[in-house]
């Protein structure tokens, strides 16, 4: 069953997909040469405690990290890695939060060092994608309006949707109703409401769509060898314009305190200037 959340639940998820926000943005800048994913893993766990939430995934039936993170070939569930990155590598971190109650949930991909252009046009679509999936998500469009977005600029542009994996309706648990295929026709599933929240992801490959799980039981690896790429962003659907609520907005302030003032850094995850 599909539900609509309140003002006051929005709120809180709005609050709960910042902090996914503003760690995936720490995270992505120290991504780079000789870095490895275990690190990124680490780190991302200290900074989820930094701010009074909980890791999503860690422990999320038994995955035991806090970040997916998918490189290259794996397209999602990747285990974090005490091996270094190379130049020319892409990873993907898929992040969630849980904090008062609510979820959070945002995913990125992210090359290291210098890429190829194809590769990098790679990431670039796959980022379009989503925004053009999130653009159907209005209020009276149809589920799979947003499922033939995806498809459609993936297919165009000479890549393939991964069809294995969706996105997700999120709240109070981090996967609820609805399931969001990534490709179909238009036209068809449930009419989208405010107050619906979903968590949009397209995975696309480089070359076909199908997918493995490896032996660990949760990294999917692209079949073929070929480089996957992954965004995703949780929106809620309004009465005028999709918002989304993973993303970082300057109102919301995590920052470092000058020393003169306050050692370290405020954590209060709120949504107005800190005075303190």
């Amino acid at each position: 069953m599909v539900t609509l959340k309140s003002p006051r639940e929005i709120e809180k998820l709005r609050v709960s997909n910042r902090i996914v926000a503003e760690i995936l943005a720490i995270l992505k800048e120290e991504i780079r040469l000789g870095v490895d994913t275990l690190k990124l893993d680490r780190r991302a766990e200290d900074l989820t405690r930094e701010f009074k939430a909980k890791p999503a995934f860690k422990g999320y039936r038994g995955f035991p990290y806090t970040i997916c993170a998918s490189v290259n070939n794996q397209v999602v569930h990747g285990f974090p890695s005490p091996t270094p990155l190379k130049e020319g590598d892409i990873v993907s971190i898929d992040f969630g939060v849980f904090f008062d109650g609510y979820y959070g949930d945002a995913a990125i991909t992210v090359p290291v060092g210098q890429v190829p252009e194809r590769v990098s046009r790679l990431l670039r679509v796959t980022e379009e994608t989503l925004y053009l999936g999130i653009e159907q998500a209005r209020y009276g469009n149809r589920l799979s309006d947003i499922s033939h977005a995806i498809q459609s600029h993936v297919e165009t542009n000479g890549y393939s949707v991964v069809r294995k994996f969706v996105g997700h309706g999120i709240g109070k648990e981090l996967h609820e109703e609805p399931q969001i295929p990534n490709y179909g026709r238009p036209g068809f599933g449930i009419r989208l409401q405010p107050g619906m929240v979903l968590a949009i992801e397209p995975m696309v490959n480089m070359g076909g769509y199908e997918v493995k799980t490896l032996e660990d039981g949760w990294t999917a690896v692209t079949k073929d060898g070929s480089l996957s790429a992954h965004f995703e962003h949780t929106v809620v659907v309004t009465e005028t314009e999709p918002e989304i609520l993973s993303k970082r907005d300057g109102s919301f302030k995590w920052q470092r305190k000058k020393q003169s003032k306050l050692k370290g850094r405020c954590l209060k995850p709120c949504r107005t200037q800190c005075l303190e």
